[in-house]
């Protein structure tokens, strides 16, 4: 009796990465890291497992609680497989705080695990691009994050018809809330909660957990006032709030390098994580058939003091991930044809000619530059064929005993159809001109 097979499919929430998913995944974390570099980002990375109170302490309870992959190692230690990133860079600064120069500029881009409802824009395991500034306290580190954000999504070929970029302040938020509700800190909190997930319940659910709050109908309606205000509007309601102050900065600076047509002042935006301290935002995409937030994120001014004690590092940052970046570069039609303008060359083989002849044409285009593969297997000219065409190769070379005889080969163009034959000592002369 045969045993059961075994299944061929991943992990749920989890994805395998052929040749081709990885060319894509590498031409976008490409562009990335070219972006980010230009303006002097450097990137790290840290483990894959952290100690679960790490997340407990900051995180929140959702994702400390609910979506971690924790377990007790051989030693009894609670541990996690991270959900996040934020955590493990602010454990990393305040390690060698004493050590490192400020401001940093850094980001990376790790994998992640999250126990979680899968759908469409979030896996169980994903990749994230995280970009962080540390150990500037003013608007200008904010402003710094949110123009790196502007630059990928610019060096992908998007616009301002394409994404938006949705700011608010959790100070500003604390005050107007505090303002509006005659509440305290812990107050705010609890309404932040509410409004966080205002667009994700019916609105009956969502006056009903405001009214659980204490807040009355004329409360609610000064509230959703504020939905519709653009930014001088709303932090005229507090002029004196340091975060109405933030704001106003960031935007007239938005303003005058020409980047405020990405950018609006939201309210709504909250941010659930509870580190967020200050200026928080979101990138939203606007194509109706996909119009959510791609990834946020914001300033987190108290994160490092949980490691050191009276440390004073602020620090701003985002996440992007990696599937929901993909769902938009598919939406706008903004991923290139990946193998187009590549030369890749395919050096053919017959019975009647050694195989170490080949390997020195191959050697001498892969000296060249050129990515060359050698053909093994089957000789049959029609398969090799059909496996350059199916491999993206756009040039195949050719020599058999004649040839090799006359000291000549001939190099096919996959895409023209044409043939050219020249001399075997003049193949990476006819390779560098087309390169």
């Amino acid at each position: 009796m045969c045993a059961q097979l075994l299944s061929t499919q991943p992990y749920k929430g989890t994805r395998d990465f052929y040749p081709d998913d990885m060319r894509l995944r590498n031409w976008f974390f490409g562009k990335i890291r070219e972006a980010l570099e230009l303006a002097a980002f450097e990137e790290y990375n840290g483990p894959m497992l952290e100690s679960l109170e790490l997340y407990a302490a900051k995180s929140g309870e959702e994702i400390a609680t609910k979506q971690t992959y924790n377990f007790l190692d051989r030693a009894e230690r609670s541990l996690a497989i991270r959900p996040e990133m934020t955590p493990t860079v602010a454990r990393m600064v305040a390690g060698k705080m004493n050590e490192l120069s400020f401001p940093l500029r850094w980001f990376s881009i790790p994998n992640m695990y999250r126990y979680e409802a899968t759908q469409r824009g979030r896996l169980r395991e994903f990749w994230q691009l995280n970009v962080d500034v540390f150990g500037c306290d003013t608007y200008e580190a904010d402003l710094e994050v949110i123009v790196s954000a502007i630059r990928i999504m610019k060096a992908f070929g998007a616009d301002e018809s394409m994404f938006t970029v949705r700011i608010n302040n959790r100070r500003f938020f604390n005050d107007v809330i505090a303002a509006i509700a005659n509440t305290d800190t812990e107050g705010s909190r609890l309404v932040s909660k509410v409004i966080d997930r205002k667009n994700k319940v019916p609105r009956d659910v969502y006056e009903r957990d405001l009214k659980s709050l204490g807040l009355s109908d004329e409360q609610i309606g000064r509230i959703d006032a504020l939905y519709s205000m653009n930014v001088t509007e709303a932090t005229d309601i507090c002029p004196d709030s340091i975060g109405a102050q933030e704001l106003r900065k960031l935007f007239e600076a938005l303003d005058e390098l020409e980047l405020s047509k990405y950018c609006i002042f939201d309210f709504g935006i909250i941010r659930g994580l509870d580190y967020y301290t200050g200026t928080v935002f979101e990138v939203f995409d606007n194509a109706p058939e996909n119009n959510r937030a791609m990834f946020g994120g914001g300033r987190y001014d108290n994160l490092v003091g949980l490691f050191v004690k009276n440390a004073k590092i602020s620090g701003v940052g985002y996440g992007m991930g990696d599937v929901t970046l993909e769902n938009f570069l598919v939406t706008h039609n903004l991923i290139p044809d990946l193998y187009k303008s590549e030369t890749k060359v395919l050096v053919t083989r017959f019975d009647d000619v050694p195989y170490t002849e080949y390997m020195k044409l191959t050697d001498k285009l892969q000296a060249l530059g050129l990515t060359t593969a050698l053909y093994i297997g089957s000789k049959k000219f029609g398969k090799q064929i059909d496996y350059a065409i199916k491999g993206h190769y756009s040039h195949i070379v050719i020599m058999g005993a004649s040839e090799l005889d006359a000291g000549i080969v001939k190099i096919k163009d996959l895409e023209t159809r044409e043939e050219t034959e020249i001399s075997s000592d003049k193949l990476c002369e006819y390779f560098s001109e087309i390169k």
